[in-house]
């Protein structure tokens, strides 16, 4: 799957291992892992089954999707372009193979 970024201090962050335990630790193996998911995954469907309890956001984020982390984190994604197609009102994850990674947080 393709991956972009929200912004070029977040891909600075996402590429660089030193980076990534400097802001999370132990933690960071975790985001490692999941963006190593995403790129290896054809379209967001082939993400449901692996790790990481991958799950669509409501609300104020609403049309994005959480990965889950280590210790409350989340790896906040949404399609590059958009819900593509949606069958009985829900969106069909077979269609989304662009990601754009906008941020890691805790947003509980």
């Amino acid at each position: 799957m393709e991956i972009s970024f929200a912004n070029r201090k977040l891909q600075k962050l996402c590429e660089s291992d030193k980076e990534l335990r400097k802001a999370y630790g132990d933690g960071a193996k975790k985001v490692m892992r999941r963006l190593s998911d995403l790129r290896a995954a054809a379209t967001l469907e082939d993400m449901r089954n692996l790790p990481g309890r991958i799950h669509e956001l409501t609300g104020d984020r609403d049309g994005e999707l959480a990965i889950d982390l280590a210790g409350g984190q989340r790896l906040i994604i949404a399609p590059t372009h958009g819900w593509h197609a949606e069958k009985e009102g829900a969106p069909v994850w077979t269609t989304i193979d662009a990601v754009q990674v906008l941020e890691i947080t805790d947003y509980h």
